[in-house]
């Protein structure tokens, strides 16, 4: 089993039941960081349940990092998603880090009746093909015939696998884009040398539906930490106005 964590049990007056928010952790990381316990404590006061769980090889999840796939990470959604339905709770507001920021947008788009928002940091929308494109012929081949490629940054010295490059035709930027039809709020730094901002800005062109919002840190890492309870308390905003019925409508 995927471990998991829950909070905010206690609805306050006027919460809604059926509505949960559920963090989604980035790339060599897990449920328990900073962001997420921010996360949590504006869910908390709120009186919205909270949920965290760790993808397959991340955290106490078991797997390995090599059979880390797309299609995979979707599935752990799902079956968090079924959990968290059978709870009673089959709204869900999405909070995504990097590549659970990837993650959480395709959930979105292909869940448009049980997502109600998403909340993207520093969303790695090129998960796949940016890491492709970077590649020489060489090294894609090499990659191809080891099944192995390492990824090295200051947080993570790890090795993926093939089959994530065999995906890249069905997890395209500019697809998700296309097909997008959730409310978004979007926050990334302009520091960030691990998931460039530029991905953010082509994916803010690219979509043409309408209630999409970005917010650019000048001074912003990968990791917006320094920023995790104005994130927190902005998400928790945004998800209440989502919820909140609209003036005038017959319910």
């Amino acid at each position: 089993g995927r471990a998991r964590t829950f909070g905010g049990r206690a609805h306050a007056a006027g919460a809604p039941a059926d509505f949960a928010v559920l963090w989604v952790h980035g790339f060599g990381s897990h449920r328990g960081g900073e962001k997420a316990a921010a996360m949590r404590a504006e869910c908390e006061h709120r009186g919205w349940a909270f949920a965290a769980f760790d993808f397959r090889a991340h955290g106490a999840s078991p797997g390995r990092v090599l059979d880390l796939t797309a299609s995979g990470l979707q599935a752990d959604l799902d079956v968090i998603a079924a959990f968290l339905a059978g709870e009673g709770h089959p709204r869900l507001g999405l909070v995504g880090s990097s590549m659970g920021g990837f993650a959480a947008s395709w959930y979105a788009t292909a869940h448009p009746d049980t997502v109600v928002g998403c909340v993207l940091l520093a969303p790695a929308f090129g998960f796949i093909p940016r890491r492709w494109d970077r590649l020489t012929t060489a090294e894609r081949e090499d990659w191809k015939q080891t099944g192995r490629l390492r990824v090295k940054n200051q947080w993570i010295d790890t090795e993926i696998g093939y089959a994530l490059a065999e995906e890249r035709d069905r997890f395209r930027p500019e697809d998700l884009a296309a097909a997008w039809k959730t409310p978004a709020l979007i926050f990334h730094g302009a520091a960030d040398d691990t998931v460039p901002y530029a991905g953010t800005l082509d994916f803010f062109r690219d979509v043409a539906f309408p209630a999409v919002e970005v917010r650019l840190y000048k001074d912003g890492d990968h990791r917006l930490t320094a920023y995790k309870d104005e994130i927190a308390a902005e998400a928790g905003r945004f998800f209440a106005r989502l919820l909140s019925p609209v003036p005038g409508a017959s319910s």
